[in-house]
């Protein structure tokens, strides 16, 4: 079961966020025992890109062999 400060890998694309798929995350919030997650996205330099609730099949545990990878992100300051 995925639980509060776990790092997770979201499934799809959520354009308007400028979310991709394999964009990692931390679950900072679990919504009755696992039917929802808030998740937090930051970039590499530790601005919050989003912070939102996602159902179970839109993010994934990482797994032990994965590597990570970096992209261009362009937010605006709030």
């Amino acid at each position: 079961m995925i639980k509060e400060l776990d790092s997770v890998v979201l499934t799809e694309d959520i354009p308007n966020l400028k979310l991709a798929k394999g964009d990692i995350g931390t679950v900072v919030l679990v919504h009755n025992e696992g039917e929802g997650y808030e998740v937090e996205f930051v970039t590499l330099g530790g601005d919050t890109v989003a912070v939102m609730t996602l159902f179970p099949e839109q993010i994934r545990r990482i797994r032990e062999m994965e590597i990570a990878n970096a992209r261009d992100i362009d937010i605006v300051a709030a």
